[in-house]
């Protein structure tokens, strides 16, 4: 990852190494999602399974990444068994080939694909599920413009 900043006759490369996207990925969490209130706990992953940020304590595991990613292009078994998020089951509500929503009593999952990654954003009693979902569709519009 580079960045290029031209100063007078003078350009400078400022290499970012990977844990600087990393930290960068976090302030997606904190600030965009979880920031705005309408997103209790969230996470970025990867196609491949691989974590890119989460909220505190919010763990989801490779396999349910990877189950997460099949579901958008085959919903069929999220919906027979259910979607599972950092071991929580949740009812699948809508799934298409960008967004898969869950619910599980009065809270719930809005998850949406981009081209490199899933947002995955969780919901309690006190978040209406359209805000929670604007929130996290509205993210995954920018990063998708942004190739990402």
């Amino acid at each position: 990852w580079y960045q290029r900043r031209v100063r007078g006759s003078h350009l400078r490369l400022i290499l970012y190494t990977y844990s600087n996207m990393s930290s960068g990925w976090q302030s997606y969490v904190d600030t965009n999602l979880v920031g705005t209130g309408l997103v209790s706990v969230a996470a970025i992953v990867g196609h491949d399974g691989s974590v890119w940020a989460s909220s505190n304590g919010f763990k989801v595991s490779a396999d349910e990444a990877k189950k997460l990613l099949a579901g958008f292009a085959d919903p069929g078994p999220l919906r027979a068994s259910g979607l599972f998020i950092a071991g929580e089951k949740y009812l699948v509500l809508k799934a298409d080939d960008r967004s898969i929503y869950g619910k599980k009593g009065t809270g719930g999952v809005v998850t949406v694909k981009t081209g490199q990654s899933i947002l995955i954003g969780i919901y309690n009693e006190k978040i209406q599920p359209g805000q929670c979902a604007n929130v996290v569709e509205k993210l995954a519009d920018y990063l998708i413009e942004s190739s990402y």
